[in-house]
């Protein structure tokens, strides 16, 4: 396959695991989607074109080279044994954040106390799991999708609902830069569905302006956690005032 094709295979892998549909990029590169959807498939990018998207996806020209070479997509999620290692060491979850959020090796150090050797064991260790791609000098290229998914009923949402939410929850949510809001009521099947897709596309722009952002130092942005979730919910407070069904 011709390296041009290639580089278009590896910009919509990119493109994929990092959930920016055809629509969010012509928005973010100033075309319309038409014009979009008409580039990629005639195949037809400038140099100009490429770099603009390679801002948008925060990778650089080798990175994306690298990943047209090897041909493999970005992970959408890790398996169990990797997820479980997480878990179990504080470090080694704090390392993965860092580096999802495009820290410098000079911003870690200089904000945690780790040591050059802790770091660079830290960096080993997520390239045996394939999370990364260790690279000379402590450089290194993100295998995982920039806001990748964690497996469903997995050790790190098990780890998240027993010890991570309730600490979320625990205070009020009234600086400037929190919210909390707790809606309930009754909706029909098509509402709902609606309502989740209307999450499903939140959780999409969540990732973009993380992408948007991840250029900027360190010290310039802030670590924000967002919790979506809806579900169909009885309270058991009510159960006793409820009439029994009929069989």
């Amino acid at each position: 396959m011709p390296l041009r094709h290639e580089m278009i295979a590896a910009l919509k892998r990119q493109l994929k695991a990092q959930g920016i549909t055809y629509a969010a990029l012509a928005k973010r590169i100033g075309l319309s989607e038409a014009a979009v959807k008409r580039m990629f498939s005639r195949q037809a990018l400038s140099l100009l074109r490429l770099e603009e998207i390679c801002t948008v996806l925060d990778i650089g020209l080798t990175e994306l080279a690298s990943e047209a070479h090897q041909g493999q997509a970005v992970m959408a999620e890790l398996d169990e044994e990797s997820e479980q290692a997480l878990v179990e060491d504080p470090a080694l979850l704090l390392t993965l954040y860092l580096l999802l959020n495009r820290w410098t090796q000079e911003d870690v150090l200089a904000k945690y106390r780790f040591t050059m050797p802790q770091w660079t064991l830290l960096l080993t260790r997520l390239d045996r799991m394939g999370v990364i791609e260790l690279q000379p000098g402590n450089r290194y290229r993100v295998r995982t999708a920039r806001n990748f998914r964690w497996r469903r009923d997995g050790p790190m949402e098990r780890f998240f609902r027993i010890r991570l939410l309730p600490e979320f929850f625990s205070r009020e949510f009234n600086a400037p830069d929190e919210s909390l809001l707790l809606l309930s009521g009754m909706i029909s099947p098509t509402s709902a569905a609606q309502l989740q897709h209307r999450l499903d596309e939140l959780a999409g722009e969540f990732d973009l302006l993380m992408a948007q952002d991840a250029s900027m130092p360190a010290a310039q942005r802030t670590g924000v956690s967002l919790v979506l979730a809806k579900r169909p919910w009885k309270l058991r407070l009510f159960d006793a005032l409820r009439t029994k069904p009929t069989s």
